[in-house]
């Protein structure tokens, strides 16, 4: 009797599909919002469903202009829809994640064939940064899944016959999905894409792809989802196109305003541990991009060109940061798919043989780091430890996945592909469970344990909290409460430069402030730095500590002492 792939069974596939679904979006509310994306994003959601202005996005209350509103919209209509809560905040993300990985795995069978499309499909969802980042609610990932779109229909178009329904509706899709990630991120989401199809034609001498772009209806489209909220932003806000374009475009990739800088070479390990468990089949997938030799149209030198591109474009910028290389990895994702097609199967247990490596190297890194925690803080070293266990089994899991993965793939046939999904499933297995187990370290990092002891305090609606000298980006999401900044304008400062009303420049100020409160028997709470604290408690100013770590101290007045 002969092996059935379990690519040809369709039973096989849907409970891959189910069980990959059911860990996805239980995993969306499995975590308390981390600052600073998480409850920088919630939070202005949130704010924008209260006021009921769609238009002018605000943080703290205060205007907050660095990116465009599509997540915050699409935030917003969740939490009008579900509720306020943390996989409401993610759903976007979420559901992004889920159509990069849709949208490959309906190119590579539209493009190659329907094994290259399960293939892709497997890549992309277990890679630890796309599955990981699928479940923070970052811009990343919209940009990334928008980003996926344009990418998606540009190859499915140019593949379909010319002057097709195919061809048009593919390329309106390509427009679509740069429109739309330029309402998630800003320019980029077409002058990357546009900047890869002119490096491809210019490398392979197609001008010709020019004309099957469907240019007219393409730029109409793009013009009617984006023109819009730009135009009546800068009629509401006459200071936002300066700012928008020119500080947070051109002032971000040429010089390290945001402080976000890092060395040439910042994004290589990064790509490592992101594409993880594919490590030892990425240089082969991008090598089969460099080779194709398909007659008109080449797809896979498109992708290599994508990832290629992509990764150098971030490299020389002046503002890095780890998400910023997630729109490379759907390309990544389609090549190797590819190559594991194309070979036999020495590629998948080398993959499989790493992965026991990286599992290996974990195990050693952790005990490296749990050894040196004599000397952090105590609060540091007790979730250091307490993480211990979920990373224990995060590198058993690894170590036993690549074994397996490797003994597969030795028996030839069907176990190839068996050996493919099994280093997929533990690869994202391995994600999600050190994501998890991150947890007690996300809820001190947000603060989300004090919650209670300070909603006790806010007796009435408009009882006042300061943020003396730090901002917390996740406690007014759950608090639905503004704060008022004292001292520190974090990220707010453009913001408070043309609203200076909205907060309190100089801690004298905020002393004056306090003590009337305290002479009017008006509640308030504020949440401070450890030193400013510190300076505070050597005076006669009027407070009682209700919550204290080394990342801040939470204060109350005495009005409402017991």
């Amino acid at each position: 009797m002969k092996n059935t792939s379990p690519y040809e069974s369709p039973r096989t596939l849907w409970a891959l599909a189910i069980g990959f679904l059911v860990v996805w979006f239980y995993m969306l509310g499995a975590r308390t919002l981390v600052p600073t994306d998480e409850g920088r994003y919630a939070e202005m959601a949130r704010e924008m469903l209260a006021s009921g202005d769609w238009i002018t996005l605000r943080l703290n209350g205060i205007k907050y202009f660095e990116k465009p509103p599509l997540q915050n919209w699409m935030n917003a209509l969740t939490f009008a829809i579900f509720g306020l809560g943390d996989w409401q905040a993610r759903l976007w993300t979420g559901m992004n994640g889920l159509l990069g990985v849709a949208a490959v795995a309906y190119t590579g069978n539209k493009i190659f064939s329907r094994r290259v499309g399960i293939v892709a499909a497997l890549v992309l969802g277990s890679s630890f940064w796309w599955a990981g980042m699928g479940h923070v609610n970052s811009l990343d990932m919209g940009l990334s899944g928008m980003m996926t779109l344009a990418l998606c229909g540009l190859l499915v178009a140019q593949m379909a016959a010319a002057d097709s329904a195919t061809e048009r509706n593919a390329m309106l899709v390509c427009w679509a999905g740069m429109a739309l990630a330029t309402m998630s991120k800003g320019l980029i989401g077409f002058v990357l894409p546009g900047a890869v199809l002119v490096i491809y034609t210019a490398v392979n001498r197609d001008l010709g792809l020019w004309k099957r772009l469907h240019m007219v209806k393409g730029l109409l489209l793009f013009f009617a989802i984006t023109a819009p909220w730009f135009i009546l932003i800068a009629i509401k806000n006459p200071e936002h196109p300066h700012f928008f374009f020119i500080h947070e475009h051109w002032d971000r990739f040429t010089s390290d305003v945001h402080k976000r800088g890092g060395p040439w070479h910042y994004f290589i390990p990064l790509m490592i541990v992101g594409i993880t468990p594919w490590i030892g089949v990425m240089l082969q997938g991008l090598w089969s991009g460099l080779r194709d030799k398909a007659e008109g149209f080449q797809p896979k030198k498109l992708l290599l060109i994508w990832a290629v591109f992509l990764f150098v474009f971030f490299s020389i910028s002046g503002s890095k940061l780890p998400g910023y290389i997630l729109p490379i990895f759907p390309a990544v994702a389609l090549l190797i798919a590819c190559h594991l097609e194309q070979t036999n199967n020495r590629s998948i247990k080398i993959a499989g043989i790493l992965f026991v490596i990286v599992g290996l190297a974990g195990a050693i890194g952790v005990a490296f780091y749990l050894n040196k925690l004599d000397g952090v803080d105590s609060i540091d070293r007790n979730l250091a430890f307490n993480y211990a266990p979920w990373l224990a089994g995060v590198i058993i899991l690894a170590i036993g996945g690549g074994l397996l993965t490797w003994l597969l793939a030795r028996k030839g046939g069907t176990g190839k592909d068996w050996a493919v999904i099994c280093l997929a499933a533990s690869g994202y297995l391995v994600g999600q469970i050190a994501f998890l187990g991150h947890d007690p370290w996300g809820k001190y990092i947000a603060g989300s344990e004090y919650i209670p002891a300070i909603r006790a305090e806010l007796v009435q609606p408009n009882t006042p909290i300061y943020a003396v000298g730090r901002y917390e980006q996740a406690l007014p999401f759950y608090l639905q409460r503004t704060t008022t900044l004292v001292e520190f304008p974090d990220e707010m400062q453009f913001g408070l430069e043309h609203e200076p009303q909205l907060w309190i420049p100089k801690r004298e100020d905020f002393i004056v402030q306090w003590r009337a409160h305290q002479a009017r028997s008006e509640p308030a709470v504020a949440i401070m730095r450890n030193d400013i604290y510190e300076e505070l408690s050597k005076t006669d100013f009027p407070m009682r500590v209700i919550a204290k770590d080394p990342r801040r101290v939470i204060v109350a007045n005495l009005v409402n002492k017991k």
